[in-house]
């Protein structure tokens, strides 16, 4: 099966390829202010502001009024990205009204949409994983998203789901295979040219080597673009 992604989309339109380009550069304000005016744009400004607000947990607002503003063409997309944007609420206190529902009914409820199925499938299991604490049922959500990120070529999505693979090996012991799949994330990402992807990768990698010249220059790299970048969540671990 090969799935649609919404980055071969986007990449795919002179319109928003910059833009996305952008995104995964970590700069957000850029990339939203060469947002072309008009519905082709809808659906990338409510994916680029949810993916700020993942990295620097600013308020929510302008997020949720552009999912509002797709939800009535593409409703599963508005799901999608409203369980993303409570999951982070859920994850770090529950703090203000919840956003949505379950985030891990919610996220099953896109896994059929082929756009979003590799997206929706890791996310389910990283909601199970964190916040129902179900490792058992993560990993079976991981191992289900693997193929379709190879199937549909989306380099970054490959990036987390071997990331949490590798996390959850080293949890079980099996540290040579756990780091060996945190290392191909950090390059999947350096790949993608996703720069606070890539910060957050050195940050586990380097938690995952113990006290080695490698992890404290990982986590130096990773901090300072943290800082750079404003990445509020992870400045904290580097």
């Amino acid at each position: 099966m090969t799935a649609m992604t919404y980055d071969a989309t986007y990449f795919d339109s002179p319109e928003l390829a910059a833009a996305r380009r952008l995104q995964r550069a970590g700069q957000w304000d850029t990339a939203l202010a060469l947002l072309p005016d008009g519905h082709t744009a809808t659906a990338l400004r409510a994916d680029i502001l949810v993916d700020r607000h993942m990295w620097r947990l600013d308020p929510v607002d302008d997020a949720l009024a552009a999912i509002d503003a797709v939800r009535g063409a593409q409703p599963k997309l508005a799901v999608f990205l409203t369980a993303q944007l409570e999951y982070w609420r859920r994850l770090f206190g529950g703090v203000g009204p919840a956003l949505g529902g379950d985030p891990v009914e919610e996220f099953a409820s896109v896994v059929d949409h082929a756009p979003l199925a590799g997206w929706a499938a890791f996310w389910r299991a990283v909601t199970l994983e964190n916040l129902h604490k179900d490792p058992v049922g993560a990993a079976e959500g991981y191992a289900h998203a693997h193929p379709l990120a190879q199937a549909g070529s989306d380099l970054l999505l490959e990036s987390y789901v071997v990331r949490h693979q590798g996390a959850q090996l080293c949890e079980k012991g099996e540290k040579e295979r756990g780091v060996a799949l945190l290392r191909r994330s950090l390059h999947l990402r350096a790949a993608c040219g996703a720069r606070p992807h890539v910060a957050a990768a050195q940050a586990t990698l380097a938690g995952s080597l113990g006290s080695v010249p490698e992890a404290e220059e990982l986590r130096a790299i990773a901090a300072s673009v943290a800082h750079e970048l404003d990445l509020t969540w992870l400045k904290p671990q580097v």
